[in-house]
């Protein structure tokens, strides 16, 4: 039996953005069913060396699939100057639930931005309004690329303000999408005044204010991932349609968990977890729904719903490669 071994091309190449925005779906619906195992994100912190690792295990079942594995992933801020590598980088390890093989090893930095892309996508389908063409994207970094292709997936987008206070970033957002949409720099508030908002920054300053905000603008905020980062302000949090991925993630990490501690948000201002709306527990966009914001930090059951997608079908395009990791092959 082989392990395929997958490198951030061969990622990007498999992780077909449709397949991966369904799979993302199935994985809130189990999660939400109660037929996923999630454990909560561990932290292992490395202050000598400005950095920590984070491991990010699940098992869930889909009803006609059921997938497992582990991400583990680090976020050293000192890497670019002092070693020349990426702040962030991953490694996802898959598994064949039934017998615990390790299926493949793949890069989980490429996946990770794919995953990421398609739960805003998801969010975006179900709390979006039906005619959105215009998407504002705060943050010119490499999550934007995806925020862009997985939402174009599911709304007919046609004009896109990308923000950043990184002008050479912001070109080169321009100059990749220039072809196929009308794209242009402007403010975070231009680009919260569009149909769609997403952003994906490391702010602690919330930089998207209530005055920003369209009348029925859907946000999903994608930055915050660990506590003190907060994008959008309080006053925007409480007056729109709050919608999380996970609480626990959400109070302790997430684009809420400011707010929450401090007491300004409480359990009674979250309209309910995306689970339960792509179930159909709760309603998405109404009528009534006015602005709204889908919180999202991000989980394991994404990553190993996103690693099946790739797995699939790097084995049907025969990418990657594939290597005898447990040694046994017959001689």
């Amino acid at each position: 039996m082989q392990t395929l071994l997958l490198n951030s091309a061969d990622v990007s190449e498999n992780a077909q953005m449709p397949d991966v925005i369904d799979a993302i779906e199935d994985a809130f619906r189990a999660y939400e069913r109660g037929d996923a195992q999630m454990p909560a994100k561990s932290y292992i912190d490395l202050p000598e060396y400005a950095g920590d690792f984070r491991s990010m295990p699940a098992y869930l079942d889909a009803g006609d699939w059921d997938a497992a594995g582990i991400k583990w992933v680090n976020v050293h801020t000192e890497n670019p100057e002092k070693h020349d590598l990426p702040t962030v980088m991953g490694t996802m390890i898959y598994s064949d639930p039934k017998n615990a093989f390790p299926l493949a090893i793949m890069d989980g930095t490429e996946l990770t931005m794919k995953r990421t892309g398609a739960a805003a996508a998801v969010a975006t389908d179900h709390l979006a309004v039906a005619d959105a063409t215009s998407l504002g994207i705060v943050g010119a970094g490499v999550q934007a690329y995806t925020q862009l292709e997985a939402i174009a997936k599911v709304r007919d987008i046609q004009e896109v303000v990308i923000s950043d206070l990184d002008e050479e970033r912001v070109a080169r957002f321009i100059e990749a999408f220039e072809d196929q949409f009308d794209v242009r720099a402007g403010t975070p508030g231009e680009a919260a005044a569009c149909d769609v908002l997403s952003t994906v920054t490391p702010v602690e300053d919330p930089i998207i204010n209530r005055e920003d905000v369209g009348e029925h603008t859907h946000i999903n905020a994608m930055g915050a991932d660990a506590e003190g980062k907060h994008e959008i302000a309080d006053e925007v949090l409480l007056d729109a349609t709050l919608v999380i991925d996970d609480h626990e993630q959400c109070t302790h990490s997430g684009e809420i968990n400011v707010p929450y501690h401090a007491g300004t948000l409480t359990d009674e201002d979250i309209y309910g977890e995306i689970g339960q709306i792509v179930t159909g527990k709760k309603a998405g966009r109404t009528e009534e729904t006015g602005f709204s914001v889908f919180d999202s930090t991000g989980l394991a059951i994404q990553d190993v719903a996103a690693a099946r997608v790739v797995y699939e079908h790097a084995d049907e395009n025969d990418n990657g490669y594939p290597f005898d990791l447990l040694g046994l092959s017959e001689e």
